[in-house]
């Protein structure tokens, strides 16, 4: 008696082994998890948030970033830059670019006054628009934990 699979009908049937794509897509989401927020570096400032954000999204490319940390510090982009010079640098990044937005970044720890003096100084200058750049959140009774996305409250 001869087995069934020694046969003239017998056909051998391919097997797909998923094993090495399951093995290369799990690499690949292991490197977007590194990469991404490392490619967000900058000045760790920590955005306080607001209830009624502003969501209409406007174009023009990326704005100019002006930040202040909670030790007063201020950074332009991601230079440092000491008070005397901030007016300096504004202008020149205003005649460089003209038309090209701001957005200011407060730490939540940064003192208000500092805050309010970095929003007129890129006020004198002309910007075409000066926003605050802060975290989304609901409601106070939510908690004080913010969402992970940041939006920007569009202020002129």
């Amino acid at each position: 008696m001869t087995p069934k699979w020694k046969g003239k009908g017998y056909r051998a049937r391919p097997v797909m082994n998923v094993t090495p794509l399951v093995d290369v897509v799990l690499v690949l989401l292991i490197i977007f998890m590194v990469v991404i927020p490392a490619l967000q570096q900058g000045v760790n400032i920590e955005i306080p948030g607001i209830t009624n954000t502003d969501d209409k999204k406007e174009g023009g490319g990326q704005p100019f970033t002006l930040s202040i940390s909670k030790d007063g510090e201020i950074y332009f982009e991601e230079e440092k830059v000491a008070w005397k010079e901030l007016e300096a640098k504004l202008k020149a990044a205003a005649k460089r670019e003209p038309g090209k937005r701001i957005v200011l970044r407060g730490d939540k720890g940064a003192d208000y006054a500092d805050v309010r003096r970095l929003y007129r100084a890129a006020q004198q200058v002309g910007f075409p628009g000066v926003s605050m750049k802060v975290n989304h959140r609901l409601d106070d009774n939510q908690g004080p934990g913010p969402k992970s996305s940041a939006t920007a409250a569009k202020t002129n």
